[in-house]
């Protein structure tokens, strides 16, 4: 067993070999950050190499402890150490940034020892809350997570959601640590070393903070230990450091983040050789994880019970997610959801009647509440659903996209779309959520118009790989389906049908009702239409929109409580693009809209019930 000296100068001696890695990596490359790593040097040492209990084999067992490199652009050294620690052949670190390696300038899960991907600053402790979470409360664990900062990162409103997330719950086995190293990008960061500050702020979110030589291997173990000591609430290490630490001429400085050191590289290397005890040192006691997380399988979730509605009963499509959120609660321990202080309106307080341990009440703080969503679902611990009003959903939207390049599992749903809402005016409706979600690589986007069709859209998002959105309304709309009616994704309903259809009409939802009436007022005409509930907007059923367009000649119109830009409308557009012949009347909503009541708001924003037949009778003519 070596001494507590001989394991001091192990891990400073595998810092340097991890700051020489980082130097090599970016100069093959010729672009990375290798001062953003070597600041964190003997941070990323203390924790891979003597503080966080995994399995190298195993990288994502899910005993695991966990870490989360949020100042992404930091990589190199991620990959290092993983490398050094017996993962992967150290030669593949000198592929950094290839188009063949999966060792790209960001971290993704591409690789298998990456949980979620980051770079787009300020998000990885969110997530981080989200696995501490699983791991306190889900899985009763005793794997530990780790989130590392950068001290310019750490200004991200982000950070202090889930900092304020963090110390509410006392998340005691989530330790955070913010690398201070004092210049940012093309400034110094706003604190620069004003330690006193960081721990001040830390304090006050609820956190056990500690200010810590971040270049001190034995101050860093003194610091890790104690966090592990604290039961009550999280722990921050406030790490001061140095940017290009140990690299002369470049240490402290400012304009060289972001850049490999070209011709001085050999010399740093040089340098940082000189000051190894022992250059061919390799780490010898990472400690082995607890084996106590529980076996999960988050696999065929379904509905403890089906729909039963009564056909022309009036039921709100929010509520509808409630009931449907229960049922498949009830019959599988790992579902669980989220919300942002949105509950009683979007119906997932329906959790609560079921077990009120699997509702995480996130506050007003859409952002974490998306970015928690994420770290729950993280290695398949759990069927996550997070809810608020789909307008709000706007400012979560980079955690989306994050978490799309994460391979995330997160199904979203979105209340109090349109215009339909009303009297609260425009600041609440949810009026570009579709495009929003459409733009995103593999998201599902259900869009239902009845409560049996929200039941199964719930059911089939459970199940559904990918991030998957539930846009669901606030007024109440009939049910138009049979209980015992199959849905599948990417198959649209054809609900009015005849021999002489004119014009085939795609709507969903509030406007899907509104269609309805349409083609009532129509018939009494004469004039016969077809109506079309497409289900999915993403996939959108293109064969069904299609042929049912050529059987009523050419003539379709798309009616939606959306912006006219990236919604159904323009969906059915990509889907009929390729035709001949083929006429598309887009009917949505125009302008910035008002208060007012839902009908009189439909009306004046052109998707109503007379604005549809008058497009109608407008479009046979042509």
């Amino acid at each position: 067993m070596p001494s507590a000296q001989e394991q001091q100068t192990e891990l400073q001696d595998l810092a340097h070999k991890l700051r020489i890695h980082s130097v090599n990596m970016t100069t093959a490359s010729k672009s990375g950050h290798p001062t953003s790593c070597s600041s964190m040097a003997e941070i990323m040492s203390v924790l891979f190499y003597r503080q966080m209990r995994y399995s190298v084999a195993e990288p994502k067992h899910a005993s695991n402890d966990r870490f989360i490199l949020s100042k992404g652009h930091a990589a190199p050294i991620l990959y290092a150490a993983w490398a050094e620690a017996g993962l992967f052949p150290v030669s593949d670190l000198m592929n950094l940034r290839k188009i063949d390696s999966d060792l790209e300038g960001h971290p993704t899960p591409r690789l298998n020892f990456i949980d979620v991907a980051t770079g787009s600053l300020g998000q990885g402790l969110s997530v981080a809350c989200g696995m501490a979470y699983a791991g306190k409360h889900f899985d009763k664990a005793s794997y530990r997570t780790y989130c590392l900062m950068g001290d310019g990162e750490s200004m991200e409103g982000n950070i202090w959601e889930a900092l304020n997330f963090a110390g509410f719950y006392k998340l005691n086995n989530l330790c955070a640590i913010i690398d201070v190293n004092r210049l940012g990008q093309s400034d110094p960061a706003p604190l620069q070393h004003d330690m006193e500050t960081y721990k001040k702020r830390m304090e006050s979110f609820g956190f056990h903070a500690i200010v810590v030589d971040g270049h001190d291997i034995l101050e860093l173990c003194k610091a890790f230990d104690e966090a592990e000591s604290v039961t009550d609430k999280p722990t921050c290490l406030i790490a001061k450091t140095f940017k290009g630490k140990y690299f002369p001429d470049i240490e402290n400085l400012m304009n060289w983040h972001g850049k490999a050191l070209g011709d001085k590289s050999a010399s740093v290397v040089k340098h940082v050789e000189s000051l190894m005890k022992n250059p061919g040192v390799k780490p010898t006691n990472i400690p082995p994880p607890t084996m106590d997380a529980p076996n999960v399988d988050i696999t065929g979730v379904a509905l403890s019970d089906p729909p039963a509605y009564n056909l022309g009963d009036k039921l709100a499509t929010r509520q509808a997610y409630g009931s449907a959120l229960a049922k498949l609660a009830k019959n599988n321990p790992n579902v669980v959801a989220l919300d942002g202080d949105m509950k009683n309106s979007t119906f997932s307080q329906e959790m609560l009647k079921v077990d009120k341990n699997r509702y995480i009440e996130c506050f007003i703080c859409e952002q974490n509440m998306l970015g928690v969503g994420i770290g729950v679902a993280c290695r398949d611990r759990s069927v996550a659903f997070a809810s608020t009003f789909a307008a709000f959903l706007t400012r979560g939207f980079d955690n989306l996209r994050m978490g799309v390049i994460s391979q995330t599992n997160l199904n979203v749903v979105g209340s109090h779309c349109g215009v339909s809402i009303g009297e609260d005016g425009p600041s609440q409706m949810a009026l570009e959520d579709i495009a929003m979600f459409r733009s995103l690589p593999g998201c599902t986007v259900f869009y239902p118009s009845d409560a049996v069709s929200t039941e199964r859209a719930v059911e089939l998002a459970a199940n559904t790989r990918g991030i998957c959105f539930v846009r669901v309304s606030r007024p109440a709309t009939p049910i138009i389906y049979n209980n015992q009616e199959e849905f599948t994704i990417g198959k649209a309903k054809i609900v009015r049908k005849s021999d002489s259809d004119q014009v085939l009409v795609v709507a969903a939802g509030i406007t899907l009702a509104e269609t309805m009436k349409a083609a009532d007022m129509l018939a009494a005409k004469g004039i016969n239409i077809r109506v079309m509930d497409p289900f999915t907007i993403k996939p959108l059923d293109i064969t069904a929109v299609q042929d049912n367009a050529a059987a009523c000649g050419g003539r379709v119109i798309t009616v939606e409580d959306h912006y006219p830009e990236g919604g159904i409308g323009d969906a059915v557009l990509d889907a009929v693009s390729s035709y001949r012949n083929m006429i598309v009347r887009k009917l949505a909503v125009n302008a910035v809209p008002r208060s007012g009541p839902p009908a009189e708001l439909l009306e004046m924003f052109g998707i109503s019930a007379n604005n549809i037949v008058k497009a109608v009778n407008d479009v046979i003519k042509l």
